[in-house]
């Protein structure tokens, strides 16, 4: 059985709007929300879905020894670019886990902020040796069709979904931020996340297809200076991330 916190995390990304990318639109509130980025906007040259790719990218590419979402390294390292990417609690010990973490993070002025609240990936090296769980047959060819269908299975019974910058909430997140990203490859270091929770070995490489399904919420920029995010939910199979960021945002 493929265990929920193999593959589940939640993420922040962090980016700077680049000359000639497309300013994404800011969901209007009414000042008791935080602002949010239209989950249907091009923002920063890519749409929510291949944001997703990307956050799995990175998580993928660093090793485990300087991984910041195993409390190994800073939130600075494998950033890159116009997005940072923040996230919440691998687990390196069997059987379902909680992930439980509150960090201070420094983040430059001026970047988004991209996270999942709850999110699954597959992929092909993953099948057919871990299957997908009880409920599903088992996955013999890695097809594209059944990594969805494994992925899809992980956000049925998801629940406890909240958000909030500053204690401002971000509503509707199950409703307006479900997110499923197009497949994509990423590339697995020796000392990598899958073998460190426990999905190994897998030997350093690139890899494809992989697909990834969850709830993502994308911010605009923060004001320079001290703010706290949380963010929160469970699975069905009893899952749970807890994580509060302590952001410091410097010019």
């Amino acid at each position: 059985m493929k265990h929920a916190y193999f593959i589940v995390i939640v993420a922040v990304v962090l980016g700077l709007g680049l000359a000639g990318l497309t300013v994404p639109s800011v969901m209007a509130n009414d000042g008791r929300e935080a602002k949010v980025i239209a989950p249907d906007s091009v923002a920063y040259g890519r749409t929510y879905s291949e944001w997703s790719a990307a956050w799995w990218q990175w998580t993928f590419s660093i090793p485990v020894a300087s991984h910041p979402l195993f409390d190994n390294g800073d939130c600075s390292i494998g950033q890159s670019g116009p997005v940072w990417f923040l996230g919440g609690k691998f687990c390196q010990t069997g059987g379902i886990c909680t992930g439980s973490a509150t960090r201070s993070c420094s983040v430059p002025a001026g970047k988004a902020l991209f996270f999942p609240i709850l999110n699954v990936e597959d992929s092909a090296p993953e099948e057919p040796a871990f299957g997908c769980g009880d409920s599903l047959p088992p996955l013999l060819g890695g097809t594209i069709a059944e990594m969805r269908q494994c992925v899809e299975s992980f956000l049925t019974g998801i629940h406890n979904l909240k958000a909030d910058v500053d204690g401002k909430s971000i509503r509707n997140l199950q409703r307006d931020f479900r997110v499923r990203s197009a497949e994509f490859e990423v590339t697995w270091p020796q000392d990598n996340v899958l073998s460190a929770i426990g999905e190994g070995p897998f030997v350093a490489g690139k890899y494809s297809p992989v697909v990834d399904d969850g709830v993502y919420v994308m911010l605009p920029p923060l004001s320079v200076g001290n703010h706290t995010l949380h963010f929160q939910g469970s699975f069905a199979n009893g899952f749970t991330e807890n994580i509060t960021y302590n952001l410091n945002v410097a010019k």
